[in-house]
């Protein structure tokens, strides 16, 4: 409790929180990103339906709505590594009002338009949620790794294509930083 309650704190001060990976896991469980209902919680990250340690590139379809981690992206191409990453909700329909809220901001997509089945969707996460963020846009939780992007040599293709300014998970450092400036 006591780590949740810090982090609420620290949230209502208007500051951002972003949890990544394992981080995700804590916001997800602390009640940060949907807070439980007297049934307990709503969501929570499951095993991986392969049963194994995915660690592959993913794409990713954004939809910011308020954001600001994610304010002008479309599209991230950034790297998981998890054991636990499935993303499963208490019922459909309560996916579906996190959906019509804008929280599942984060969405594994196959990059040449089909569905998003594995291994564009290296977990099996319900609804294809690859993060999610709070009411209030200020705290994001997300499965992939945007600090394993920040440079342009961290894609795993540098060499053969051309060089990248930055790398796509630099965009959600800097669109936090522009929040306070």
């Amino acid at each position: 409790h006591f780590l949740g309650d810090a982090l609420r704190r620290f949230r209502d001060a208007e500051r951002l929180i972003l949890g990544i990976c394992n981080g995700f896991q804590v916001l997800l469980k602390a009640g940060l990103l949907m807070p439980p209902d007297e049934d307990g919680p709503i969501a929570t990250l499951a095993p991986n339906s392969s049963g194994q340690f995915e660690d592959r590139w993913v794409t990713l379809q954004v939809t910011p709505g308020s954001c600001p981690f994610l304010a002008g992206l479309a599209r991230l191409y950034l790297p998981v590594a998890h054991g636990e990453g499935r993303f499963l909700c208490r019922s459909e329909w309560e996916l579906k009002g996190l959906e019509q809220t804008g929280q599942a901001c984060l969405r594994y997509v196959d990059p040449a338009g089909g569905p998003a089945v594995y291994p564009f969707n290296p977990n099996g996460s319900q609804g294809d949620v690859a993060g999610l963020c709070d009411a209030t846009g200020r705290v994001l939780g997300l499965m992939p790794h945007p600090e394993r992007h920040v440079l342009p040599t961290q894609h795993p293709h540098w060499t053969r294509e051309r060089l990248a300014e930055e790398g796509d998970g630099l965009a959600l450092f800097r669109n936090a930083v522009r929040v306070f400036l």
